[in-house]
């Protein structure tokens, strides 16, 4: 008989001769053999693995959700047309340049201008990686007292937010600071005895990324093709605003300026947009996924453990080829949503649109994208780990936390939060180095605007770059936390099996957080 429990997990078996009972999270364990036969033995093997979570819930191999797949593939493949068709010729950009260096510009300062940009970001780009590598470890060794620091953060950040509203006469800004300090107090109060749980399922997420590491080199490669279809969009995008839409800039009735577009056709804006969001949410759902099923062979397969093993490049291959039509179905609803706030937001700046009302419509399909990017962050996680479709992957993910009661565990964003904290002090960090290139070398010498000019650009882009770069290692580990607390529910027993010290870490905290 196999009980599965978040903190408790008891198998008896009896073959033949055989007699075992085993008490996991328990004071006291027995075994008794006697004379168990080689029949009786592979009997015993056979009844655990139908008993195994993972060989039950494992689907067959087949593509999943097929259609979304070939719309992804038709959306990349219009906007590389629509590239290749309206947008700007490099030999145009070029033309460009020598205009501007007719007109009296110096080629040498023109290119040390941005020397210092160029070699301030490489090596800014480097440190934030390595002190990404030194965070993670330190993580690693006081999980608890970070995620107490970084609770606390959030609870001081916002009494000062109320406090610098009130001494600079921003009333309402002092006013919401204060409800929200309010709130963080409260919040701090409620979840302050589930840190130990938080914490156990930090150590397990960091325990599974370290030993499977070759995933964050694919993230960092999901992060670049991000960038890249952010740069193939703008370009073809901005050929078709300069052929097809007149724009101008204009001066709104509290007297900023604005870019209105003379009669704009919204349809084709909905599907720029959308197309836009629509690939980025597949990028970013696709290191989701992946993560999930490293994480799942860790805890069900640990001998497939390694930095470029068999369960990297197989969790890889599983999310871009039979799992990539769930990844793009998922991502697809939530890049509808992300499209029409846009759109509404295009509106409000043609004043086609009332404020009140775009303010209205930007906070509907804000709260409903927030159930779907919810929803989807642990359907991700069914897909990745058994290969579910998405709607059969949704409603066991919804079916499993709803019979187990943890529903007000997931609201518990603990993780998420010290995890951001980090992000941000690694780009605090790294935009101080920013600035102290410009202060001990002579690479910002050249920097037209300016030396104070100079520090700002370079504190600017040491945040962002640390920022990123440390956010995207985080983002891993996040998504192996989440897939650790599925599994957790999932398969304890496993867990127990393979990760002995880890598993009563965690049992234990649930207990405390739960009694």
């Amino acid at each position: 008989m196999i009980h599965a429990s978040p903190y408790a997990h008891t198998t008896t078996t009896t073959v033949g001769a055989t007699n075992t009972t085993a008490t996991f999270g328990g004071t006291s364990g027995t075994s008794t053999w006697t004379a168990a036969s080689n029949v009786g033995y592979n009997q015993k093997q056979q009844h655990e693995g139908e008993n195994n979570p993972f060989l039950i819930k494992k689907q067959p191999t087949k593509c999943r959700d097929p259609i979304f797949a070939v719309l992804l593939y038709a959306n990349v493949a219009a906007i590389l047309g629509v590239f290749l068709k309206y947008g700007t010729p490099v030999d145009q950009q070029q033309q460009q340049d020598a205009d501007f260096l007719s007109e009296g510009a110096d080629s040498t300062t023109l290119e040390n201008d941005y020397m210092g940009l160029i070699y301030s970001s490489i090596a800014t780009a480097g440190f934030a990686a390595v002190l990404s590598a030194i965070v993670l470890q330190i993580l690693m060794c006081i999980p608890g007292v970070l995620i107490k620091v970084a609770l606390v953060f959030n609870v001081i950040l916002a009494g000062i937010a109320a406090l610098v509203g009130f001494i600079f006469g921003n009333f309402i800004l002092g006013i919401f600071g204060c409800i929200f300090f309010a709130i963080m107090l409260c919040f701090a109060k409620l979840v302050w005895s589930r840190i130990p749980f938080a914490t156990a399922n930090l150590k397990t997420g960091c325990a599974a990324i370290r030993a499977n590491c070759g995933v964050v080199i694919i993230s960092y490669i999901f992060t670049a093709l991000a960038c890249g279809w952010s740069i193939l969009w703008t370009l073809a995008v901005a050929g078709i605003q300069e052929r097809l839409i007149t724009c101008e800039q204009q001066t709104n009735v509290n007297g900023n300026p604005v870019t209105v577009c003379n009669d704009p056709n919204y349809g084709y804006f909905f599907l720029l947009f959308l197309s836009f969001f629509f690939t980025h949410q597949v990028l970013q759902n696709c290191v989701h996924t992946c993560v999930a099923g490293v994480v799942g062979s860790w805890w069900f397969k640990p001998e497939s453990n390694g930095c470029c093993s068999c369960a990297v490049f197989g969790s890889f291959l599983r999310t871009m080829t039979t799992s990539f039509g769930s990844v793009c179905f998922g991502s697809l609803l939530v890049a509808i949503i992300q499209a029409l706030r846009q759109l509404a937001e295009q509106a409000r700046q043609n004043e086609e649109v009332g404020q009140m009302l775009a303010c209205c419509i930007d906070c509907i399909l804000s709260c409903i994208q927030a159930v779907v990017e919810y929803f989807n962050k642990w359907a991700f996680v069914y897909v990745g780990v058994y290969g579910y479709g998405y709607c059969e992957a949704g409603k066991n993910v919804i079916q499993l936390f709803k019979d187990r009661g943890w529903e007000a565990i997931i609201a518990d964003d603990l993780v998420g939060m010290v995890l951001f904290f980090l992000s941000l002090l690694v780009g605090l960090v790294t935009a101080g180095l920013g600035v102290l290139l410009v202060e001990v070398t002579d690479l910002w010498d050249d920097f037209a605007p300016g030396k104070d000019a100079a520090r700002v650009s370079a504190a600017v882009i040491g945040l962002i770059i640390g920022l990123v770069i440390c956010s995207i290692l985080m983002s891993t580990i996040a998504s192996s936390v989440n897939t650790s607390i599925v599994l957790f529910a999932d398969a304890p027993a496993e867990f127990e099996k393979n990760y002995p010290d880890l598993s009563n870490e965690m049992r234990q905290a649930y207990m405390v957080a739960h009694p």
